[in-house]
């Protein structure tokens, strides 16, 4: 039985700002997020995304405890981002996050974000031992436990697939709004509809034109920068007349293959029969789709969460934070070490939480 109650998780490495409050059993008491959308055909620059946070954050955090039904006095710790991410944002967060801990002395708890996003992905899943494929805007990363760390067997040699499907959908126009990747997803779907009525009528399943894109992997790495390169050229080139829907469809097929090709090796290198798809990339159906057919294929399961939890949420740093805690039970957190950093590696973690 864990010692401490309640944890405050506060993350902000992005464009999305989260504020949760979990306890000790695992049960999500609260879970708040406010995203910053920028205008289509552009990203979202540091110091506007902080902006967006800062205005952001004490009202979450009110409204946190409000829906959680909880006080200061309740809380075993705060937990907080420390990287990696952008660093306007991250500061503008944790400096709120070492206002309150002083405010209400509670320890303040720093965390890996690429770690939290793997525990919450157990929490929610129930899997315990996965090959984990963390997909998302700034990270790519195939992974398992072992001796008490994460330990990295392949990611991406230059940019994360979730920024390589950003980047794509300024070039062809598609909103921010509720993210880039979504709607990819959605207009990639249109396509596969659009080829199963011209092919039959009948709602029989047919697939699009697949054009032809570059499939990069290199042993257990992947390489996104020259694809976005080649199909970027190939949109306003155009001379085969291709429409958005069949572009975006390509895209995914193309680099969600990629991820499946060398997480499966990852499986079969580790003996391990589950995986775990983890980070905002993974809420998409297409991608989870192919992970669940290639690991049904080895006799095991995919184990996918919805947008909750796999995009940016802060009950998965307070999660994270609380379980170290309650591991590490002589440490002393103290606000004056309370830092930030934009390179964080998930292997630099000592996951004290976990014995097996």
């Amino acid at each position: 039985q864990m010692a401490a109650k309640y944890s405050l998780g506060m993350e902000g490495s992005a464009n999305k700002i989260g504020v949760g409050v979990v306890s000790s059993s695992g049960e999500i008491l609260s879970n708040l997020r406010r995203t910053f959308v920028s205008p289509p055909g552009t990203g979202f620059l540091p110091r506007e995304t902080a902006e967006h946070h800062r205005a952001h954050v004490v009202a979450l955090v009110r409204a946190a405890l409000d829906v959680a039904k909880i006080t200061p006095a309740d809380l075993a710790c705060i937990a907080y981002t420390r990287g990696p991410g952008m660093a306007a944002p991250l500061q503008s967060v944790a400096v709120c996050a070492r206002a309150l801990a002083m405010m209400w002395r509670v320890p303040l708890v720093p965390v890996n974000h690429c770690v939290a996003h793997i525990e919450m992905g157990r929490l929610v899943t129930g899997v315990p031992d996965p090959v984990v494929l963390y997909v998302s805007g700034g990270n790519t990363q195939v992974l398992a436990y072992s001796n008490a760390r994460y330990r990295i067997f392949g990611e991406t040699i230059d940019i994360a697939v979730g920024n390589c499907l950003d980047r794509f959908a300024r070039v062809v126009g598609l909103s921010n709004d509720p993210s880039p990747g979504f709607n990819i997803e959605v207009e990639a779907r249109k396509a596969i509809q659009a080829a199963t009525v011209g092919a039959n009528g009948n709602g029989s399943p047919a697939w699009p034109r697949l054009i032809d894109l570059p499939y990069v992997v290199k042993g257990m790495d992947v390489s996104f920068s020259g694809l976005l390169s080649f199909i970027e050229a190939k949109v306003k080139s155009n001379e085969e007349m291709y429409s958005v829907p069949e572009f975006c469809y390509a895209l995914q097929e193309t680099i969600f293959a990629m991820l499946v090709e060398i997480t499966e090796r990852a499986m079969s290198h580790t003996n391990k029969r589950d995986v775990l798809v983890v980070g905002g990339v993974g809420c998409n159906v297409r991608l989870q789709e192919m992970m669940e057919q290639m690991a049904g294929d080895r006799g095991g399961k995919a184990f996918c969460t919805d947008e909750r939890f796999c995009i940016d949420n802060g009950c998965m740093i307070g999660w994270t934070g609380l379980i170290e805690l309650n591991s590490c039970p002589d440490k002393i957190y103290r606000v004056e070490d309370a830092d930030c950093t934009q390179r964080f590696r998930t292997d630099e973690v000592l996951v004290t939480w976990r014995d097996d």
